[in-house]
């Protein structure tokens, strides 16, 4: 009877223990679970562009299982708790074990602390020496696992796990010392961040390489003897040495992130319509395109799909840092003045207008529109000659007439129709607009081609998936004029060594020097490219032809290998000669061709065959000096009526001679 006595007094006592203990555990204040995270910036694909350090200034990537390889995730159980899946939070046989080991060894061999006491102590940031912070991680580690399942303990572990200065948080561990998410890593990695927490200061690859790599090896051989990993990996992972310095966490378009992040500042991660790909290949190319000069001269290219709206890549400046070239101003952003890249814009809604046809034959002279004089960029003149040749060749006499016929205003609207937000100096638009004289930017200049290239319609172009609130797509010129645009544009001489084709451009140079523009197209794609000084100030002898549009095609070659085709013209598209369009489109204005005196080429006549040694071409009437062009192309300037040229390539050539009047005449003449 005594006996069974105390059997019964013992079973009350570990009843009344066990209620005792759960009534301890049930009653624990558990730490705050929410993480106070990085805030995040990633492109379309999900691939982080750009992390800002949390409100302590630490490191902390959000991450889940699912973005962890899953053989660090084994390998980590493995060796920290492999019967993390069977305790409530403490294993006794572990702690046994580690108490056995410091008694026989007199000193600590072995932890015995689960991953759910090492949330409980990360969580509390407490400590592991004393008894008290081991009783405290245990109640925690048992109150965790009452009220958490296993897989969100061991999120929070991978979030809050240390791993050296400021980084937290195995992703972001994976990207400081490898540069690459966590998804990626090697067993040899895997095993680096399983042992950097445990003395995460002592063992940092970047100051204590030895110590980081014993540690490694360590890992790799418990899990070798445990039967985890095989010879041949193990033997691969520990010939592999850590990595000797940390690596800047992923800064990637740093303008366009901090504009994200002012808009919606309580929000942690930014979902961007960026190609992280393409975005590191178009930074690349602006640093290499500024690396060699020293006159200040700044970059900013933008890429958007204009079938979409999408920015694909959006790069504000060459070096995102405090140097003389301004690199913290986002200048895809900066108002300036757009030089002669608004001319397709002007044919465009010529033609959209019925004013004006791509073969209409138009004159470049010297003309007063009212007492403004404008001049062509070279100070020549062409006399008459096609649209499509005006506007190949950015010529600016044709282009203010278009304007005047139009009216400063409509082209104003039709900038507002595209999306755009030009400034107007004054207010009030003049002529002058159409060279430049109001203020765009590069986004600006970025969604007017977008709009031409997506058939005239005005792009919602944007960084966020969502469309943009309020925006109704308007139609800035109808689709044949939009094509026709494109046509042209497709067939404009490209800069000396670019070969490429299929690609509508137009380049653009401000007044004295400021900026040069280069914007292009394809069948998918508009890319835009601005060079100058961020300060505004002058850059002596640059050109957008020279400077910008190389940068583009470049630009252009790193979206795809081929150009996406323009298309076929509409069905309602005019697809005429001159001589064969209605008598309205024929000639734009006042045909000058019945003046007396006009210039005619006297030889060699038109449609003439001649020999390898022709050299020699006369003119009568007209007025002295005359301008000779072989093919578009000034040739010689003379007061005489008779000039010898350069001997003529064998084919076709087009030879015209222009008066001091503007005055004008051609001939096509073919060389066997």
């Amino acid at each position: 009877m005594r006996s069974l006595f105390a059997i019964a007094i013992c079973l009350w006592v570990a009843a009344a223990a066990r209620d005792g203990i759960d009534d301890w555990v049930d009653a624990t204040v558990l730490p705050a679970l929410a993480m106070d995270v990085s805030t995040e910036v990633r492109d379309r694909n999900g691939d982080l562009l750009r992390v800002y350090t949390n409100a302590q200034g630490r490191w902390r990537l959000p991450v889940d299982q699912t973005e962890v390889d899953p053989t660090y995730l084994r390998m980590l159980i493995r060796f920290e708790d492999k019967r993390f899946a069977d305790h409530s939070g403490v294993d006794f046989i572990a702690a046994m074990r580690a108490a056995g080991q410091a008694i026989w060894h007199r000193e600590v061999v072995s932890g015995g602390s689960t991953l759910t006491m090492q949330v409980a102590r990360l969580l509390e940031d407490g400590s592991t020496g004393r008894w008290q912070g081991k009783l405290r991680q245990t109640r925690v580690a048992w109150a965790l696992e009452r009220h958490l399942s296993k897989d969100e303990i061991l999120t929070l572990y991978l979030n809050h796990a240390p791993f050296g200065g400021n980084i937290e948080g195995v992703r972001a561990a994976s990207y400081a010392y490898f540069d690459r998410p966590p998804r990626r890593l090697t067993p040899a990695q895997s095993a680096l961040l399983i042992a950097i927490p445990q003395s995460p200061e002592a063992r940092r690859p970047d100051r204590a390489p030895d110590a980081a790599t014993y540690a490694r090896d360590a890992v790799l051989n418990r899990l070798l003897a445990d039967g985890f990993l095989d010879a041949a990996t193990y033997e691969s992972a520990t010939r592999l040495a850590v990595p000797a310095t940390r690596h800047l966490l992923p800064a990637y378009a740093p303008h366009l992130a901090d504009r994200a992040l002012a808009a919606n500042p309580i929000q942690t991660r930014h979902d961007l319509t960026l190609d992280r790909r393409l975005q590191i290949a178009l930074e690349d190319l602006a640093a290499s395109a500024v690396g060699g000069r020293s006159d200040g001269v700044q970059i900013a290219i933008m890429v958007a799909d204009h079938q979409s709206g999408h920015i694909l890549a959006s790069v504000g400046s060459a070096a995102y840092n405090a140097n003389t070239r301004g690199g913290f101003i986002d200048l895809t952003q900066a108002v300036r003045s757009p030089g002669s890249t608004l001319k397709p814009m002007i044919y465009g809604l010529g033609f959209d207008q019925g004013l004006i046809h791509p073969e209409t034959l138009i004159a470049d002279r010297p003309t007063d529109f009212d007492g403004y004089k404008p001049q062509n960029f070279d100070g020549l003149f062409r006399g008459e000659l096609r649209v499509r040749t005006a506007l190949q060749h950015s010529l600016n006499i044709p282009a203010v007439a278009v304007t005047q016929e139009l009216g400063p205003h409509h082209l104003i609207a039709g900038l507002r129709r595209a999306g755009t937000a030009p400034q107007v100096p004054g207010g009030a638009p003049g002529l002058a607009v159409a060279l430049g004289g109001v203020g765009l930017t590069l986004h600006d200049l970025v969604a007017l081609y977008g709009a031409i290239g997506n058939g005239g319609v005005a792009i919602d172009l944007r960084s966020h998936e969502a469309p943009t609130a309020g925006f109704v797509p308007q139609v800035v010129m109808n689709r044949a004029a939009a094509w026709q645009i494109g046509h042209v544009l497709e067939e404009a001489p490209r800069p000396r060594g670019v070969q490429a084709t299929g690609i509508a451009f137009k380049t653009g140079t401000s007044y004295g020097h400021r900026d040069a523009w280069a914007i292009g197209f394809d069948g998918q794609h508009v890319v835009g490219v601005w060079m100058g000084r961020p300060d505004g100030t002058p850059v002596p002898g640059a050109f957008g032809g020279d400077l910008a549009a190389p940068v583009m095609f470049d630009a252009f070659g790193r979206i795809a290998l081929q150009p996406t085709p323009l298309g076929p013209p509409p069905h309602e598209t005019l697809l005429l000669s001159t001589a064969q369009l209605p008598q309205h489109l024929q000639f734009f204005g006042t045909r000058n061709a019945a003046i007396a005196h006009a210039p005619q080429i006297a030889f060699p006549p038109n449609g003439a065959v001649l020999d390898a040694t022709f050299s020699t071409v006369k003119v009568q009437d007209g007025r002295a000096p005359y301008i000779w062009l072989v093919n578009g192309q000034p040739v010689a300037r003379t007061h005489r009526n008779q000039v010898d040229i350069a001997a003529l390539g064998f084919g076709f050539s087009s030879l015209t001679v222009i008066d001091a009047d503007g005055q004008s005449d051609q001939a096509q003449i073919e060389i066997r």
